[in-house]
């Protein structure tokens, strides 16, 4: 692995820094007060080419490396980790799964608009009796001439209100178990396309997450993505790529944890000296960098193990599971190294605290990201 970046790889983080800082900085808490989503922040977002950033051009992406998109996504999460799961999920769940496994006709109908930021997109695996258990699903999609009819909900789906389209997975033959799961792209106009209220969170409050119910939803043939049989498949293989991204928001969420320390460090006196002066909190500091550094490494493995078109999936589950566990971990001592100020809402680490403990949770607990490790380490 080249432990330089390039050039282009360079001017990505930069833009991605500066959008992050004086775009997002400004409306970022209160945006998580008011539970609001950054629909403005977005399509800014979408603008500047971070919404498809591996798309191909021909389909109106940036055409960018994954390392690009880790370096970018570390930088949007540093200031606003709901920002960071809107582009992660936009971009490592649903237009890469398109360009990956898509046909020609949903690569135009569908990947241009969503790369482009003219639509939104979510991933809907979860159910109430199928989140690390994927393989039991409940919604259920028959085969109708040239349509499947879908029945069933979806849970916990992040930009589901704003999401204009959603990649399904749904059984099309329950015979089969995971082999009789399919993916499909659904349009939230589709009639039977239901969006459920929106979840009060811990963190990322500015990101939105709903149920999605389908009762007789309709949806084309054309819509089917790969072939019956081949949903569970393409969950999995995407929900790598997605712990790319997660591990990338990990690692903006701890950073930010570490800058706020840092400069509150010194700041604030005790015992007549800046605190960080004193010896208990630097080695506090050197212990947040040095694992912040070690889980950027990890997960820069993983993007450049994908990019080199090798196989990533432990390297994405091992930068899943630390950068996440190193998140909270960070978090945890910015609110200490604060004290009283790191529990109120006028300092940034209490946000930082609640958005992070939900890395350790979603596209993967960290006990599946275990299982998923242990299963690479034993299958020879």
């Amino acid at each position: 692995m080249n432990f330089s970046f390039s050039e282009e790889q360079q001017m990505i983080r930069d833009m991605a820094r500066k959008f992050a800082d004086e775009e997002l900085r400004k409306s970022a808490a209160e945006r998580d007060e008011k539970e609001e989503f950054p629909k403005a922040e977005v399509k800014k977002l979408a603008e500047l080419g971070f919404m498809g950033m591996m798309v191909p051009e021909k389909y109106n992406g940036a055409e960018l490396d994954t390392v690009s998109y880790v370096l970018a996504m570390e930088e949007i999460s540093r200031v606003d980790a709901s920002v960071g799961v809107i582009m992660s999920v936009n971009n490592s769940l649903v237009t890469w799964g398109i360009t990956e496994y898509g046909t020609e006709e949903q690569k135009e109908k569908y990947l241009k608009p969503l790369a482009s930021g003219e639509m939104l997109g979510c991933f809907a695996l979860s159910e109430p009796e199928a989140g690390s258990d994927a393989t039991n699903q409940k919604t259920v999609a028959v085969r109708d001439g040239d349509h499947y009819v879908l029945n069933g909900t979806k849970n916990w789906i992040t930009n589901g209100v704003y999401a204009d389209v959603a990649l399904v997975m749904a059984t099309t033959d329950k015979t089969k178990g995971a082999k009789g799961i399919s993916a499909f792209i659904v349009e939230k106009e589709f009639p039977g396309y239901s969006i459920g209220k929106k979840e009060k969170k811990l963190g990322i409050r500015s990101s939105d997450t709903v149920s999605i119910a389908f009762e007789d939803c309709r949806v084309p043939a054309a819509n089917l993505i790969g072939e019956e049989g081949f949903g569970f498949k393409f969950a999995m293989k995407t929900l790598d790529g997605g712990r790319i991204g997660i591990a990338s928001q990990a690692l903006g969420i701890a950073q930010a944890s570490l800058d706020a320390s840092i400069k509150y460090s010194k700041e604030r006196k005790a015992f007549g000296v800046y605190i960080s002066e004193h010896q208990a909190i630097q080695f506090k500091l050197a212990d947040m960098a040095t694992n912040i550094q070690a889980a950027r490494l990890l997960t820069l493995d993983a993007a450049f193990a994908k990019d080199q078109g090798k196989p990533f999936a432990r390297q994405a589950a091992m930068a899943k599971l630390y950068a996440s566990k190193i998140a909270v971990e960070t978090a945890l001592e910015a609110v200490q190294i604060h004290g009283g100020y790191g529990y109120i809402r006028e300092y940034n680490v209490e946000r930082y605290l609640r958005d992070s403990k939900i890395t350790e949770i979603y596209e993967g607990t960290s006990e599946i990201q275990r299982i998923v490790i242990a299963r690479h380490l034993l299958k020879d």
